[in-house]
């Protein structure tokens, strides 16, 4: 039974109609923000009046300018300038399970990035005085760190109203003795009022680095309708085509051989996902940028329990808990070679078919990050795989590439309900690679006659480095699979061991992840 918070009268309908016809829509919004200025959580705000997350985002955004999750915020003492016990990161997979709050940083602004990615972008990859740009200021997390470490900064932004939140949390003197022993020196970031596509005030190669969170294809709305050009107002692949323009400005501004960091993510609809991610990617790669890294970011706020793990395990779907890490890099006029044409040299393979025995034990992954004991990677794989994708009555095929290729007219021509394609899992020579995605499309375009609509594809692979140059499995064979007309991109899986990484750094990070890229037959 619902019952109107004005009236108290029962509601059979919807309540929110209900509201907006019988009071007004100023009166529920003005309700609303009366709540939420009270310190009502979110959810009961919701419950009471009827409204989803993400009409209540409408709501404050259209109200502050911005979207903020504390509408009272009263600015607190800082007791830390810098976080406790701090260690660089060493691997490609990154997890913060505490999101960072020394200094000014907290999480007011909705779905900006924890201030330890930029704290480890910019020791990584600049010394003090040099000159850090984010065009996605948002709350200004990554100006703030600029400033504790003695780097210049430009903090730039479309929406005034996120720009004054950034000037709010830089109002603070970081102490001297931060900078003790490293020749840095404070320095007050610069603040922009502009547009990330146009940076045409930013002279050429001036930029040492660039770090920036983007909003990810209207996901979050971060500005009301009247700030004209903010990506986070635009739906895929609106959002692609403008950071193609981004990307391109990026390119201009960096000094060639010093680098370029964007955190992306994934979107889903219809039950499918969405790769904004790698067609970012692919937006700064086409740019001219080479890639150094692809670092996996884990998400922490994703529920596995309960109510989530048992509609994840029903209807078949995966929380997206990992978002994307690039660390793009302008390359120097050595760097820069003439185009070849790969994939040329096909790989031989392995296929054996099984029947497909559905796995009924507990304890499932329910995200897209799955993190396994390192000693049982590929049996936890299949258990997964099996218990999710396959059916009782089909037969499952495993095609691993090692061995003489067989004849794949062989397999089964019926009942197939999942294809896993084994990726390579040891570091491979360029040959290797060449001939990978060739054999990935053979596979793929037979696998589509053998597999019922509904049956699944899952090609399992990992980002490779040969001579410095990073080649990223994952964006390549999802291209590839971009021509195959009769796959649909259902998941895109991450999977991590449970061990902790080496503590010792080096010039690149250690590539410590895998991909599962799940496909449905149309």
């Amino acid at each position: 039974m619902k019952l109107c918070p004005f009236c108290n009268v029962e509601i059979q309908s919807s309540l929110v109609r209900h509201i907006k016809t019988e009071h007004g829509e100023e009166i529920l919004r003005e309700a609303v923000l009366s709540a939420k200025r009270q310190g009502m959580p979110d959810v009961q705000i919701g419950k009471k009046f009827g409204i989803s997350f993400n009409y209540l985002e409408r709501i404050i955004t259209r109200e502050y300018g911005t979207n903020i999750s504390n509408v009272t915020r009263k600015r607190a003492k800082i007791t830390r300038w810098q976080p406790k016990d701090f260690q660089p990161e060493t691997a490609t997979v990154w997890s913060f399970k505490n999101r960072g709050n020394w200094a000014t940083h907290d999480g007011r602004y909705r779905g900006n990035w924890s201030p330890y990615i930029p704290r480890n972008l910019i020791l990584r990859y600049s010394q003090p005085d040099d000159l850090v740009l984010d065009y996605f200021s948002g709350g200004g997390t990554t100006a703030v760190e600029a400033k504790l470490l003695g780097r210049r900064c430009i903090a730039r932004d479309i929406n005034p109203d996120a720009l004054a939140l950034t000037k709010e949390n830089l109002d603070f003197q970081a102490p001297r003795e931060l900078f003790s022993g490293n020749g840095a020196s404070t320095v007050e970031p610069e603040l922009i009022l502009g547009d990330a596509k146009d940076l045409s005030s930013i002279p050429d190669e001036s930029v040492d680095l660039i770090c920036a969170h983007p909003p990810y294809a209207g996901i979050i709305s971060y500005s009301a309708d009247a700030v004209a050009g903010d990506l986070s107002n635009l739906a895929f692949p609106d959002f692609v085509t403008e950071m193609q323009q981004v990307a391109r400005e990026s390119f201009r501004v960096l000094k060639a051989g010093r680098q370029c960091a964007i955190l992306i993510g994934d979107s889903r609809k219809s039950k499918h996902n969405v790769p904004i991610g790698f067609q970012t990617i692919r937006a700064f790669l086409n740019a001219g940028f080479l890639l150094r890294e692809l670092i996996i970011k884990r998400q922490h706020n994703c529920k596995t329990t309960g109510f989530w793990y048992s509609n994840s395990i029903r209807y078949n779907f995966l929380l997206l808990a990992h978002e994307y890490l690039p660390i793009f890099e302008k390359p120097i006029a050595w760097q820069i070679a003439e185009r070849r044409s790969f994939w040329e040299t096909p790989l031989p393979h392995h296929a054996l078919a099984q029947q497909a025995r559905v796995v009924e034990e507990e304890n499932f992954e329910t995200t897209t990050v799955w993190v396994l004991p390192r000693g049982s990677f590929e049996p936890e794989i299949k258990r997964n795989l099996l218990r999710r994708f396959a059916s009782a009555k089909g037969a499952f095929v495993e095609v691993e590439f090692h061995g003489e290729s067989p004849d794949l007219g062989t397999m089964p021509g019926q009942n197939v309900s999942l294809v896993h394609v084994h990726g390579l899992k040891q570091r491979p020579d360029e040959r290797s690679l060449m001939g990978y995605r060739t054999a990935v499309k053979q596979i793929a375009e037979h696998a589509g006659s053998l597999l019922a609509e509904g049956g699944f594809l899952v090609l399992e692979t990992a980002d490779f480095r040969i001579e410095k140059a990073l080649w990223p499995m994952g964006l390549l064979l999802w291209e590839e699979m971009a021509e195959q007309k009769d796959f649909a991109i259902k998941d895109i899986v991450i999977v991590v061991p449970e061990e902790p990484p080496s503590a010792e750094q080096g010039e690149y990070l250690e590539v410590s992840h895998r991909y599962l890229l799940i496909y449905t037959r149309k």
